[in-house]
């Protein structure tokens, strides 16, 4: 399954929606949208939601921290929303979670 990525504004809150894949296979589609999304909404709070993502590997974790550094790069900040109890202890447990905020849900 390859990966989707949509983009949306949720109330104030730019939000790149994913669902799919987020392996090494779909870096090319997710650095693009992550590229596209910055740079249209510089200095903002910029959410990834990944509840529709099925698989997430190192590459994926690797590509997420990426994104927040791009994110900072242009004076803003980025957050995750994932409900997957899975995914969550993998963040933990790999330190992303100290890195770039959880959210259960998205909230503007």
């Amino acid at each position: 399954m390859s990966l989707l990525c949509r983009s949306t504004v949720v109330g104030t809150l730019p939000v790149l929606h994913l669902s799919g894949d987020l392996d090494l296979g779909s870096l090319p589609a997710m650095h693009g949208a992550v590229t596209q999304i910055v740079t249209a909404h510089p200095g903002k709070l910029i959410a990834i939601d990944l509840d529709g993502v099925a698989v997430l590997d190192d590459a994926g974790l690797g590509v997420l921290l990426g994104a927040a550094g791009r994110a900072r790069e242009a004076s803003g900040d980025l957050v995750l929303v994932c409900s997957s109890q899975r995914f969550r202890a993998r963040f933990e447990r790999s330190g992303l979670a100290r890195a770039i905020e959880v959210r259960d849900r998205l909230t503007p």
